[in-house]
């Protein structure tokens, strides 16, 4: 008999912040300041992105879930397709994302392997949702008053105003996520100040 391999652990030296944000917040830019000064990201969704078309046993079994049109001909995920058949079925959605989710979870546990940093972070959108925050050192939340989010999702997706709202109200409220987080970065005043505070609470987080 063959024993699996187990999965792999993060070093107990590396410490996990997690950085979170609704859409139109600003968390991928944070997250690109926090590379600059020379700290690992991992970006949970855009590996997600790259996973659900690499990893062959995870693409059988959303086939199975969603059917082959899940794969376009190309043999890529199809996202449009996938997004409509989930976007009004919270059952199916969760089945999917019992999916995904454990896919990423062993994607991210080997990457961190491979860090020699004392820190590390993890961007992703759904850290509290998930609980995502409870294997974490520290967390991050990256948030804007909801008009700022809505102009800036409209103006870089060129979605309506309803779509951008629809989106919004799917998520956790800002309120609930503010209560969980360890640091607050606001996003209401531009790109300058935006790297300052990032700056302030990598060095908070540093020093603890």
């Amino acid at each position: 008999m063959i024993e699996e391999e187990p999965e792999p652990e993060p070093r107990d030296s590396t410490k996990i912040i997690g950085i979170t944000g609704g859409i139109g917040s600003g968390k991928s830019t944070v997250s690109k300041y926090i590379e600059e000064a020379g700290f690992p990201v991992y970006y949970s969704d855009i590996r997600a992105k790259d996973i659900v078309n690499d990893d062959e046993v995870l693409k059988l079994n959303i086939k199975e879930l969603l059917g082959e049109d899940a794969y376009g001909e190309n043999g890529l995920y199809d996202r449009k397709y996938v997004s409509e058949m989930v976007f009004n079925n919270e059952e199916l959605l969760l089945r999917l994302n019992s999916l995904i989710h454990p896919a990423v979870k062993i994607d991210f546990e080997t990457w961190v392997s491979q860090q020699t940093t004392d820190f590390v972070f993890k961007e992703t959108a759904l850290l509290f949702e998930l609980k995502l925050n409870e294997s974490c050192y520290k967390s991050v939340l990256v948030t804007a008053d909801d008009n700022c989010r809505l102009k800036r999702v409209m103006d870089r997706d060129n979605k309506t105003y309803r779509e951008v709202e629809t989106i919004m109200l799917r998520q956790m409220p800002e309120k609930d996520k503010v209560k969980l987080a360890d640091f607050i970065i606001f996003n209401n005043d531009g790109l300058e100040e935006l790297k300052v505070e990032t700056q302030k609470v990598l060095a908070e987080i540093v020093s603890l």
